[in-house]
């Protein structure tokens, strides 16, 4: 496999569920007895103050863009309906620029601004920032998984899945339901990318699923490059292959070299390829991806649930002029998802030690303790070593019949993680 040093822009998401807050029964009627002496003020909501670190002018801003103003819907819907009572969450954003020179900055200025806790959507902020969460016991919630972001287990904790198991899970899936290894032989695999730790280990993760099941896949090989746009080397290296990993937000020229050499291979993906369905509509390369499986932990906006049910209500509450075109940008507004983990697990906190005494070790235990089922299942948790939040996740197919995504398999898939 390639390897280089620049980071991949990833749009990652991961889920959420709707929330409604407690309801208390009446009260029997007291007479108005005037009290005399000093009168007590009703107390002022705590305020709990989350640090963003994002991107608002770099080359990803049009992404967080998207994943900002989801954060912000859902902040400013507890605080409305009184989720958590007894607190104002606020939020105080950084813009990194998405340089990994301004990370540490960006956390210390957010810091110095009140931020109780950080919140990043940026892939390569975790593993830089984690040593200093730890040393300063500041509890940091990422969108975007890599090891060296969240182990061995600290003060930061992701809402998503390791990509390494994610590949697991996906071929798993293929192995039983869309390739005919028994009679057909191993399908060869193979992956394209631009150079990133989650690429590195979504391919790492597919190399050690075919060495441990040489009878379902034979690996051809990952191949990563620096922001390129220019693919050819790569095709002619992948064109035989059954199923193939395509570059994310280079996917466009890819599918369409790859496609002019009339190979028929069956492309694969997961989420973060989701965070581009614009480009694929504007470039109306449907019939290029016509097939496509990709994996993802939440349900698609053609779909109807406790979880992306909310997404669309604080969408169309919010935004009702620009609701579908985020939509049908791609999965971007899904990173409300992660956001409700964290305001969540902020909502246990503060109910387990009451709002004046919140802070960042109320804040780590809860975080410790999380679980989230939905569908009957526990689609989300962590523990003390447990750091990755996803339990499961769906199946979906691109379809250029109808350009939109479907479910391929209506049951959720538990996530492997152990060849």
């Amino acid at each position: 496999m390639k390897s280089a040093s620049i980071l991949w822009i990833p749009v990652v998401l991961f889920s959420l569920a709707l929330v409604f807050p407690a309801c208390g029964g009446k009260n029997e009627e007291t007479p108005n007895i005037p009290i005399h002496g000093d009168t007590q003020e009703p107390p002022e909501n705590v305020v709990i103050t989350i640090g963003n670190l994002t991107d608002r002018t770099g080359p990803s801003s049009n992404a967080m863009s998207i994943i900002d103003m989801s954060f912000e819907d859902l902040v400013e819907y507890y605080n409305e309906e009184n989720i958590i009572p007894g607190v104002d969450l606020k939020v105080v954003s950084y813009d990194s620029e998405y340089s990994p020179s301004r990370f540490i900055p960006g956390y210390q200025w957010l810091r110095e601004r009140g931020a109780d806790l950080i919140f990043t959507p940026l892939p390569g902020a975790p593993p830089i920032l984690k040593p200093l969460c730890d040393e300063e016991e500041v509890v940091l919630f990422g969108a975007a998984a890599s090891y060296e972001g969240y182990l061995p287990p600290g003060y930061t904790f992701c809402g998503s899945v390791s990509p390494d198991h994610l590949m697991y899970t996906l071929l798993k899936w293929i192995a039983e339901n869309d390739w005919d290894y028994e009679n057909k032989g191993p399908a060869k695999l193979g992956a394209a990318g631009w150079v990133s730790p989650m690429v590195e280990q979504s391919m790492a993760g597919m190399e050690e699923y075919c060495t441990s099941h040489p009878e379902q896949f034979k690996w051809v090989g990952g191949y990563l490059s620096n922001l390129s746009f220019v693919w050819s080397a790569e095709v002619e290296a992948l064109k035989d292959c059954d199923y193939v990993y395509p570059p994310m937000a280079s996917q466009v020229t890819f599918a369409k070299e790859f496609r002019s050499t009339g190979s028929s291979s069956k492309f694969i993906g997961n989420e973060p390829h989701l965070a581009y369905m614009r480009l694929i509509d504007d470039a109306d390369i449907w019939d290029e991806l016509d097939g496509m499986l990709v994996a993802s932990a939440s349900r698609w906006w053609n779909e109807e649930g406790q979880l992306i049910d909310l997404a669309k209500r604080l969408l169309y509450d919010n935004h009702s002029g620009s609701a579908d075109d985020v939509m049908e940008a791609g999965c971007g507004y899904l990173a409300v998802n992660n956001v409700y983990i964290m305001l969540e697990i902020i909502r246990k906190a503060v109910e387990s030690v009451e709002p004046q005494n919140f802070d960042s070790q109320a804040l780590y235990n809860a975080a410790q303790s999380y679980s989230l089922n939905i569908d009957g299942i526990e689609r989300y948790s962590f523990s003390d070593s447990k750091r990755f939040s996803t339990n499961y996740i769906g199946m979906y197919e691109l379809r250029a019949a109808s350009k939109d995504i479907f479910r391929a398999d209506p049951e959720w898939q538990e996530i492997v993680r152990e060849l």
